[in-house]
């Protein structure tokens, strides 16, 4: 029983996680599918250079929140179901690539920016306000959201290891972070040929 609903939690993660705000609030608003202009990516970055701020706003707090709250919601029964750390481990992942690879949307996802972030304050508030605090910096600094994503996500397993040190939670957490660089690669390549765009620039 207690495997069932393990295995039960870390789905429902998933699902959770691949629910795609960027498209659906779109929809809602009546604009083009994130997917087809700028970056392509169902992301709030993406979202806002369709020149609707509230459409971005909504899609970065509803993705942050789908992470923070499949995470939040394991930590809190993980007592009453016996959610063992490894499960908790498998949930931090699930959740985001829901994000990345949604089941919902052909599997086609987002970079995991806000969604990894929601699951850092969750696991703990000084952690996400931490990593928040470096992608703010950075991004107030260069205007990269790209840049500003990237080394949040390198320095969130180091901050992670400094609060608790090592455990599966750290593993977690790092290999999210690389998936996330993994997503940005063509980020990657435009920064380093100056074609990056940069945060509030609108599509063409």
């Amino acid at each position: 029983m207690d495997a069932l609903i393990a295995v039960g939690a870390v789905l429902a993660a998933y699902l959770m996680g691949s629910v795609s705000f960027a498209v659906v609030v779109s929809r809602l608003f009546g604009l083009s599918d994130p997917r087809t202009y700028g970056s392509k990516n169902p992301g709030a970055t993406n979202v806002l250079r369709s020149g609707n701020k509230a459409a971005a706003a909504l899609t970065l707090l509803g993705d942050g929140f789908k992470g923070w709250l499949a995470v939040w919601l394991a930590l809190f029964f993980q007592d009453k179901y016996q959610l063992g750390s490894g499960t908790i481990a498998a949930i931090i992942l699930a959740v985001f690539l829901g994000h990345l690879w949604p089941v919902f949307f052909k599997f086609v996802g987002g970079k995991g920016v806000a969604t990894a972030l929601g699951i850092l304050l969750a696991v703990n508030p000084w952690l996400g306000l931490g990593t928040l605090a470096t992608w703010l910096a950075v991004a107030y600094a260069f205007r990269y959201s790209s840049l500003a994503a990237l080394i949040g996500s390198l320095f969130a397993p180091f901050y992670y290891a400094l609060l608790f040190g090592a455990d599966l939670n750290l593993l977690a957490i790092a290999i999210m972070s690389g998936l996330l660089i993994y997503r940005h690669g063509q980020n990657i390549a435009n920064l380093m040929s100056g074609k990056e765009s940069r945060i509030g620039s609108k599509k063409k």
